[in-house]
């Protein structure tokens, strides 16, 4: 199988196209690498796969060192005519979409970006599966559609109507419009609505990598909502055998759906959208306390209130991704947090 990856110079790109080229697939990658964050962290995660920093250039194909079957491409996904000349020439069999510009807070002050990249640049994505037909199209959505939903846990059966921030409304929408593309021309889609996924290689503008940073600094974390925070916190390595589980089998049309008592989740058409979660929302407090144990020090905490777009709960009804895949997270915090701290520790040298 041969598989269009898109973001695998950010955190999670980066290890399902690991995974993938170790399980012997080829893989297509793209990424825009913008300095949304250090650009540096991107590059050394492209290094991991075999694609060398001074090989790459914006549109041009780049093959890895390491793996035969891996070739990436710098590019912006808003950049239509490159998307097409790439599907064309590479004729991959399926799209795992995991580019988007990310982040809550920062779609506060930047929210153009988030349209240029998770609107348009979904789109370009799903015209270039209908010039270029793909048997399965996989897209990044995220647990931030549920908004100002408080029934727990979160189930893909539930009504998002109440996004509380830019970042999630750009995350329904492309549910929307996959659905849409999914009805007109038969592709199949599913989304996957992502839960705090951590772990190494990960975003340095997550809650992970400010924490460790400031403890070892010796200055106070923030912790927000004044800890009273729960978040379904999901380990990267179980993030990707969901990832692939989902991928290798391409969503197929409800027979029960109807429209008189219609299903969100599903459709008469090849759509579908899973949840994909630990399942097993931990407080704030004890995910700073597993990485307290990780480190052997106790943080400095300067508590504050619940900033504006976030959610002071998620957690993850994964019912049907288990039942469907046999999806089955198994690291807990305590594991994941440590297995973090020591990654952290020997990739920065600390």
């Amino acid at each position: 199988m041969k598989y269009l990856v898109t973001g695998t110079a950010g955190f999670i790109g980066f290890h399902v196209a690991h995974y993938l080229l170790k399980r012997g697939d080829a893989v297509v990658g793209l990424d825009v690498i913008n300095d949304y964050y250090d650009v540096n962290l991107k590059y050394r995660r492209l290094e991991e796969c075999g694609i060398e920093k001074s090989q790459i250039s914006l549109g041009k194909a780049v093959h890895s060192n390491k793996y035969e079957a891996y070739t990436f491409y710098q590019m912006d996904l808003s950049d239509k005519e490159t998307m097409m000349a790439i599907f064309e020439k590479e004729k991959v069999d399926v799209v795992i979409n995991l580019a988007a510009q990310a982040g809550v807070r920062y779609s506060l002050t930047n929210p153009d970006v988030y349209i240029q990249a998770n609107i348009q640049g979904f789109l370009n994505i799903l015209e270039a599966c209908r010039a270029y037909p793909v048997k399965h199209l996989v897209y990044a959505s995220s647990s931030s559609v549920y908004g100002a939903n408080t029934k727990m846990p979160f189930a893909t059966n539930h009504n998002i109507d109440h996004p509380v921030s830019l970042y999630a409304a750009t995350k329904k929408a492309n549910e929307l419009m996959a659905h849409t593309y999914s009805h007109l021309f038969n592709i199949p889609t599913t989304g996957l609505r992502f839960f705090t996924v951590y772990g190494p290689w990960g975003r340095p503008d997550m809650a992970l990598f400010l924490f460790i940073e400031a403890i070892k600094k010796d200055e106070p974390i923030q912790v927000f909502n004044h800890g009273k925070m729960k978040r379904d916190f999901t380990y990267i390595d179980d993030i990707v055998e969901g990832i692939i589980r989902v991928a290798d089998r391409p969503a197929t049309p409800n027979p029960d759906w109807t429209g008189d008592n219609p299903e969100p989740g599903s459709s008469y058409a090849p759509f579908k959208v899973y949840n994909i979660g630990n399942s097993n929302p931990v407080e704030l407090m004890d995910y700073i306390g597993a990485l307290e144990k990780a480190l052997g020090k106790t943080a400095k905490k300067n508590m504050l209130p619940l900033q504006q777009g976030d959610v002071p709960a998620t957690y993850a009804d994964v019912t049907d991704l288990k039942r469907d895949t046999g999806y089955q997270p198994n690291t807990s915090v305590e594991d994941g947090v440590a297995k973090f701290v020591a990654w952290y520790n020997e990739f920065y040298g600390k």
